[in-house]
């Protein structure tokens, strides 16, 4: 306990850098495809709860933000409370999404008449909360603290009726009149009142958070249901956009483009992070490549408990040349803040292991020079065991990394039986002095260490045996 008390102290005082003093996140300029954070670059990977932390009262935030920091991860996700879910919905154990009754906090105040369907209340979307400002910067400062950056998704689609009548921009649950439209319409440009109300909330938010480095804004969670259209997502940015006008440092701006994968034509041109999400295979890195911004999956779950299929989905994404990566942990709830909720009955899964198995792929890539890195799929011709999927980074001549794994299905049962193997990998490789390392993912330790010298060409190099993933480090000597 005591040792515990002490790491956390040293690291609390390392990561307590001043806001105010570092640019905010932004994109690499040596390489779009990744972050610059506090000057270094910088990789986003994260095992984190279900949005609540600020909007739910009953969420102790700086405890899961210390058990975020204690495995070294560095990205929350948390909903701006425009939305909100409810007890039972998509049958998540202890949702932190649906607050119980009067522990809901929202930007807007309160008004002076009784009739919010949760209970208590309705919203005055013309007054702000101040609580609930006092609320998010406060979680913001100790994000900030524990060098874990903040994604704000400002809103959400309205999945089902039962949401939107939870909502406090449905008109019969604000003091304004605002949002008497259907579910579908929320997030359209069809009404005016409606428009105006998240523009003013969007401006709020910016403004009261433009201190923070650790931060960037997500337009919208899964905008491709419940009616979200383009023009609306776009005109959000360009809000994000006016209201940051004027300060020093900008703001990066997500929007999330589809589940698995779809290829974006005409991003807009405020947008820097393009988030996917449930990308299985990772598809959508190669076809968006191109476009010279960072490719996230910010959310996975739903596919069961197991956390390797959340282990290899995160290091497939990551080395096929994804920048960010967040997978769903139920293990968080408000009454196990720590995330130590093991049975529960969500439709996914999140673990203490998981989130070990994940620092392993951030110091993975922490210790390559990825910046000058890219996906590659010509360094290996040969040797990847039938069934198994493979994916490389290289700096060509200079480092190489490479993942193999076979391939996790939904559920607990995996695909095919896992047998331990060796894989006879064969790389193309020029002339030169290299060091290899083969590390077990899910253990995060260095199972097999070489050194050999090369005349140019095809190489063959031996993994030690294992039955669901392995990683492989080629560096050429200095």
């Amino acid at each position: 306990m005591l040792k515990s008390a002490i790491f956390l102290t040293v690291l609390l005082s390392c990561a307590a850098v001043p806001a105010e003093t570092n640019e905010p996140l932004r994109l690499h300029p040596a390489n779009p495809h990744y972050f610059l954070f506090r000057e270094k670059p910088t990789v986003l990977i994260t095992s984190g709860e279900h949005y609540g932390a600020v909007l739910n009262l009953d969420f102790d935030f700086a405890a899961y933000l210390d058990e975020l920091a204690s495995h070294g991860l560095n990205l929350t996700r948390t909903w701006a409370g425009t939305y909100r879910e409810i007890p039972g919905s998509f049958g998540i154990t202890d949702n932190t999404l649906a607050p119980l009754p009067g522990r809901y906090l929202c930007p807007w105040a309160r008004g002076s008449v009784e009739g919010y369907s949760q209970g208590g209340n309705k919203f005055d979307l013309s007054r702000w909360d101040e609580a609930y400002f006092q609320r998010l910067k406060e979680f913001m400062d100790h994000a900030s603290r524990r060098g874990v950056v903040v994604e704000l998704n400002l809103f959400c689609p309205m999945y089902e009726e039962a949401l939107w009548d939870a909502c406090p921009m449905n008109a019969k649950n604000n003091v304004n009149g605002v949002g008497a439209c259907d579910s579908k319409e929320v997030f359209t440009l069809k009404h005016k009142d409606l428009v105006a109300a998240q523009d003013a909330v969007t401006r709020k938010l910016v403004e009261e958070l433009r201190g923070f480095d650790n931060l960037y804004y997500e337009i919208c969670n899964e905008p491709y249901f419940g009616g979200v259209t383009l023009e609306w997502q776009h005109h959000i940015a360009d809000v994000i956009g006016g209201a940051e006008a004027s300060f020093a440092g900008k703001h990066l701006i997500s929007q999330n483009v589809a589940n698995g994968s779809a290829k974006v034509e005409k991003p807009h041109p405020a947008v820097s992070i393009l988030n996917f999400h449930y990308a299985v295979p990772p598809d959508a890195v190669a076809v968006n490549y191109g476009l010279g911004r960072v490719i996230g999956e910010n959310e996975t779950g739903f596919r069961g408990k197991e956390d390797r299929a959340y282990r290899t989905e995160g290091w497939d994404f990551v080395l096929a040349g994804g920048g960010l990566y967040n997978s769903l942990d139920y293990s968080f709830t408000a009454k196990q803040p720590t995330g130590t909720l093991l049975e529960y009955k969500s439709p996914g899964g999140g673990s203490p292991a998981l989130r070990a198995q994940l620092k392993a792929l951030k110091d993975f890539m922490g210790a390559l020079d990825f910046i000058r890195m890219g996906p590659d799929r010509s360094v290996v011709t040969g040797g990847v065991p039938a069934g198994m999927w493979w994916r490389a980074l290289s700096e060509p001549g200079k480092a190489y990394a490479v993942y193999l794994h076979v391939p996790a299905g939904n559920g607990e049962a995996p695909k095919q039986p896992l047998q331990e193997v060796e894989a006879p990998l064969v790389l193309e490789l020029p002339g030169g002095a290299y060091e290899v390392e083969w590390l077990n993912p899910k253990k995060g330790t260095v199972e097999k260490k070489e050194a050999f010298d090369h005349k140019g060409g095809e190489k063959t190099l031996t993994s030690p045996r294992f039955s669901e993933d392995v990683a492989l480090r080629v560096l050429k000597k200095r």
